[in-house]
């Protein structure tokens, strides 16, 4: 195990008479990557949790529940045991009528075996195109949040991968000027070993 020594908190910037110009470059490189980092992944995972609760909340205020009648026989057995255990449910085509009086129709999920015109509730866009039932105040929190964090992470990576890579090409070139300056002034020290 090699010995490092205590730790020294922002070495990068006390002053030291070896430190170099590169060092001082690769000090506000990592210090930019870093602030880079934090703000993208702050600000635009806030930005995109508003966003989907705010659309989460537009669809809970627009979308409406709709009382359709099967417009078939749905296919299988309308046995009740099997429903409540499996929880299956076949396609079956429904109709409804909107507000404004159009009519529409559509396939939705239901028990095998629902009888010709038995009720079921759909939920409807403006347009009275069928969608899915929106989500609660609850789930919708949950969802932006979800959906937030993962851009948020996404957006961070992006400055994060960009500074250590121009950290790693700064590392390269100073090792090239290692070499360099090891190649004019090393044959100058002579035998050293034995």
């Amino acid at each position: 195990m090699a010995f490092r020594g205590p730790k020294v908190w922002l070495w990068r910037w006390r002053r030291n008479p070896l430190k170099r110009g590169a060092d001082v470059l690769e000090a506000w490189v990592v210090l930019g990557a870093w602030v880079l980092t934090l703000l993208a992944g702050v600000l635009a995972g806030l930005a995109v949790t508003w966003s989907v609760e705010r659309e989460l909340a537009r669809e809970r205020v627009e979308w409406r529940p709709v009382v359709a009648r099967l417009a078939e026989q749905a296919p299988g057995t309308s046995d009740g045991a099997s429903e409540t255990v499996s929880g299956e449910r076949v396609w079956a085509e429904v109709r409804w009528t909107m507000a404004d009086g159009s009519a529409h129709e559509g396939q939705v999920r239901v028990p095998p075996g629902s009888t010709f015109g038995a009720p079921v509730t759909v939920w409807t866009d403006p347009q009275g195109r069928l969608v899915s039932e929106p989500a609660t105040p609850a789930q919708a929190r949950l969802r932006a949040a979800l959906i937030g964090g993962l851009i948020g992470a996404s957006a961070g990576t992006v400055p994060f991968v960009c500074g250590r890579v121009l950290r790693g090409r700064l590392e390269r070139r100073r090792l090239d000027r290692w070499d360099t300056e090891w190649a004019l002034l090393g044959p100058l020290w002579g035998r050293t070993t034995g």
